[in-house]
């Protein structure tokens, strides 16, 4: 995937939290960790008491109950996309037939491993990070109106950080019918930590703050130090956090034949064609698999000799 590729097998620990804060009475993040399934994420529901956690509470439901039969990348991604897809709907009849058709929805950000490929499925401004060689970097993209100004170079990255409209979100589960979930792929090697969190955390916590703590702290203590430095300024939203490491029982590497970028860049252009309607949703998951198989061809991605901990 990367320019390195690591062959050997993959210890996965996780850890987790999720706080309320210091302002909201009631917290509607929800967090899901599976290491035996390879499979993380961070909901954060908007609607208010009764609308935002039970929207939340209904992505992680769903994730949780999904079964994963099958070792190929491609139908691991889809069974997690159709299980947001039917939360997607089971949100809208709640809000119906529960909610007299009140507005509510859920931001979501998963993150599922295989072999040493990381996929990364998303809705909203939710995030999953990668720290690397000592730098933090943002994977996902926010699907926000801010962003989109940012993107089309009319404000700067800086003036988002304050924006009156920030808070705005372009897409989400249970908003609308018609959901498009974005995707990308990254590597995974030993020694990553890939850091799902709401915007709860980012909001409060500049990214050197962020790095600095993954840095200095165990994967368990550096979750609760997040959260609690998130406390100490303010926590004016809910926080969420779920922090993933991989250690390596070996040390041999072997070249991979292809980069990460480009199958991020095959994926970004598949996922862009779709959500512009340039494409249809039949034609989107034919061409994913092919990109999907290709990835699992390459990172050699038969993981039966991993194991995995969770240490929330």
């Amino acid at each position: 995937m990367s320019d390195i590729t690591i062959r050997q097998p993959i210890h996965w620990t996780s850890a987790q939290a999720s706080n309320v804060g210091m302002v909201r009475e009631v917290n509607e993040d929800s967090v899901l960790s599976l290491p035996e399934n390879r499979l993380w994420a961070v909901a954060d529901g908007m609607g208010g008491y009764e609308a935002g956690n039970v929207a939340s509470n209904m992505i992680v439901k769903a994730l949780d109950s999904m079964t994963i039969k099958s070792s190929s990348l491609h139908e691991i991604i889809d069974n997690v996309e159709d299980s947001l897809i039917d939360a997607n709907r089971r949100i809208l009849e709640y809000a119906d037939t529960r909610l007299q058709g009140r507005t509510l929805g859920s931001t979501v950000v998963t993150l599922i491993i295989k072999g040493h490929a990381a996929i990364c499925l998303w809705a909203g401004d939710s995030r999953l990070y990668r720290y690397r060689d000592n730098q933090l970097v943002q994977l996902s993209r926010d699907h926000s109106h801010v962003a989109e100004l940012v993107s089309a170079g009319i404000i700067s990255a800086e003036e988002a950080e304050n924006h009156p409209n920030s808070n705005i979100i372009t897409r989400a589960i249970g908003t609308n019918t018609d959901i498009c979930i974005d995707i990308d792929v990254f590597s995974a090697r030993p020694g990553d930590k890939f850091l799902l969190c709401s915007d709860g955390l980012y909001n409060m916590l500049s990214k050197d703050e962020i790095a600095s703590t993954i840095a200095a702290y165990t994967v368990n203590e550096a979750v609760a130090m997040l959260i609690q430095k998130t406390l100490d300024n303010g926590a004016k939203d809910n926080v969420s956090v779920i922090l993933v490491t991989a250690e390596s029982q070996a040390a041999s590497t072997v070249r991979a034949r292809t980069s990460e970028n480009n199958f991020s860049a095959l994926l970004r252009k598949l996922s862009s064609d779709f959500y512009y309607k340039r494409i249809g949703y039949e034609e989107y998951r034919a061409q994913r698999k092919v990109i999907l198989d290709r990835i699992d061809e390459d990172t050699n991605g038969r993981d039966s000799t991993e194991t995995q901990t969770d240490n929330s």
